[in-house]
Parts: structure tokens; sequence; C-alpha cells
């Protein structure tokens, strides 16, 4: 199995092109993300809850081992069937200590939409300031006409970084953390369309502790 989860890994980071030392700047295109790596630390940053109550993300992880769980927002389709397969494994995960934590670019207003929608039963949070986001180093920046037509044919509005004014998106992303908040796995892949199974998922975690 670890032979298995390492092949998974090496798999989904492939195609990526370098791993930058600066993790904070976005990337011009979700194949050029230069995510955490296993050993290291989750950077100190805040996170909102659907309510809108700030909340460090040192706060929410230091009780308990964590999955986190990065995904482009309730729009998504590949992003809201990931999650609904987080059911069939949410039991065991907690059976074996972990929380499920999922961090999205969307506002606490459409966070809350979105609850109500699907009842996920997994805690979801709002990266709006893109914090988290950008010091996990997995955003990237969406062209504008790209953006325009995100709006204009399904109405979605994307997130925007304050300093470019450029629309954000995070490259879908799994991070497992112990209390320390050391990265003990991580799963990216820069085909958005393209997620870790529940199951590979457990595996990992029951190997990162």
């Amino acid at each position: 199995m670890k032979k298995l989860l390492l092949l998974v890994c090496l798999g989904a980071f492939c195609s990526f092109s370098s791993f930058a030392l600066d993790r904070s700047k976005i990337a011009d295109s979700v194949q050029n993300v230069t995510p955490l790596l296993n050993g290291q630390v989750a950077p100190k940053s805040k996170l909102l809850t659907v309510d809108g109550d700030p909340v460090s993300l040192k706060a929410l992880t230091m009780s308990k081992p964590s999955v986190l769980i990065f995904y482009r927002g309730g729009w998504c389709p590949y992003c809201n069937r990931q999650l609904a397969g987080l059911k069939d494994i949410e039991q065991k995960l907690d059976e074996l200590g972990y929380q499920i934590l999922a961090i999205s670019p969307e506002t606490p207003a459409q966070l809350q939409e979105q609850k109500l929608q699907t009842k996920f039963s997994v805690k979801l949070y709002s990266d709006a300031e893109l914090e988290v986001i950008s010091g996990f180093g997995i955003g990237y920046y969406i062209a504008d006409e790209k953006r325009e037509m995100y709006k204009s044919k399904w109405d979605i509005n994307l997130t925007s970084d304050k300093t470019s004014g450029s629309a954000v998106l995070p490259a879908p992303a799994v991070f497992i953390l112990d209390k320390n908040g050391v990265v003990k796995f991580n799963y990216v892949n820069p085909d958005t369309k393209t997620r870790i199974s529940p199951e590979l998922l457990y595996q990992a975690a029951k190997l990162s502790l």
C-alpha cells in the first residue's frame, strides 16, 4: 500500500514544472502551482466559518490530525462529487481521530447556501482572502476571458486577488496534517477533473498516523 500511495503522489506531481521556494505566490496556471510537500509546516493563516466568524487554521488543527480538502466551489461538479464521496469514509476517519475540513475561496454566504442545499457533514470554511490557498502554494490565476465566461454562462463569481484584481482558484488538493501542522500526506493534481478516491485517502490517513 505504501508503494501504491507513492506512485499516486508521483503521478499527481509529475507534470508540475518546478517547486519554487516562495509558495505564497499565485501561479500563472494550474500546471505551475508549487504545493507544500510532506514534512513542511502549514502556514499561519485565517479562515472564515460559514457564519462569517474568523478562525485561525492553527486553532482548527491543533486539537486533532486533520484532512484538508481544497476545492473550487459548490458550482464545481467534480468538487461536489469528491465531497459527497467523503461520506463513505467519514466514520472511519473519525475512528482514527481525524477531522475533515473543506476549504474554498467562496464567501461564507456562498458556502452557507451550499451547506443548505447539499447538507455536507464535513466542516466548510471560506478562504475568500486567499490566505490559506496561497500559503499552501495551490492558488493559480484564471484568465479574464475565462472568468467572464464563468460569469456570463453560469453566473459564477470567482474570488479575486486583491493585489492584482485577477480571479484565483485553488488546484484541487488534499493535505493531511498532524496536530503540529506538519504535512504528512499531500495530493495535488493539475487535472482539475481528477480527484483522489475516498478509499485511497483513507489508506493514506491510516499510514499518516
